[in-house]
């Protein structure tokens, strides 16, 4: 590898790593049962928090606050991979590089 590439290498993996960092540091939200669950979510798809609403833990219904977790982290994770693919994608020019998103 020549010089120009290495420092070009070096670039892009300095950019990555900082994309990493915002990712971590940024975080998106989603709920289920018109506000009654709620989940935050980092854009390195890592749960932050979960925040349930009494009224819709009920101890005869619980496959309902079941569906209601499921339903926000599903939504949560696909915004978090919309921010990931929405920041990655500016550093790869829109290339789809396995491994990246």
């Amino acid at each position: 590898m020549n010089r120009h590439m290495m420092q070009q290498a070096q670039k892009l993996q300095a950019q990555f790593l900082k994309i990493q960092e915002e990712l971590a540091n940024t975080t998106v939200e989603a709920s289920s049962g018109g506000g009654a669950v709620r989940v935050t979510m980092n854009g390195q798809q890592q749960i932050t928090a979960v925040k349930i609403s009494p009224e819709v833990v009920n101890p005869a219904d619980v496959e309902m606050l079941e569906a209601l977790v499921l339903t926000a982290v599903r939504e949560a994770q696909a915004k978090a991979q919309e921010l990931a693919a929405k920041k990655m994608g500016a550093l790869t020019g829109g290339l789809k590089l396995p491994g990246l998103m």
